[in-house]
């Protein structure tokens, strides 16, 4: 099966650097779950393009970094639409005093451990996905 992970922008300039660095990355990281990457999408927006979705899909009127949407049927795949906000992302790195290539990533990875199935609703849940970006951020740091 061939993987494919595209990046795509909608509403905003930016433009993906080290797309295929990154692309090598998401899919050690989704191997190295046992699992198997299919077509996933990443698309790049702005606050209002992902308030929307958040808000037709999700019914919630905040924003929001990134919404994730899962679309394959079988588990051992790997397939969906992550939405990112470049906004959000900029903002949060500033925040955490953290530079927008990592918190980027971060997001990233984020969207990815949601289509592997890790949740953050509780505060267990958001340790594991927080040891688990920082586990797979640190890998793409020594790549």
């Amino acid at each position: 099966m061939n993987s494919k992970i595209q990046f795509f922008s909608e509403g905003t300039s930016f433009i993906l650097k080290n797309k295929n660095a990154i692309r090598a990355w998401l899919i050690r990281t989704i191997s190295e779950e046992n699992k198997k990457p299919w077509y996933i999408n990443f698309i790049f927006c702005n606050d209002d393009y992902l308030l929307e979705l958040n808000k037709v899909y999700l019914n919630h009127i905040t924003l929001t970094d990134i919404l994730t949407f899962p679309f394959a049927e079988q588990p051992e795949i790997i397939s969906g639409d992550i939405y990112i906000s470049i906004e959000r992302v900029v903002e949060n790195a500033e925040n955490f005093g953290e530079p927008k290539d990592r918190e980027l990533r971060r997001v990233m990875i984020h969207g990815v451990l949601h289509l592997l199935g890790y949740r953050d609703k509780t505060g267990m849940e958001k340790r594991k996905m927080r040891e688990k970006e920082d586990y797979h951020l640190n890998k793409y740091e020594h790549i």
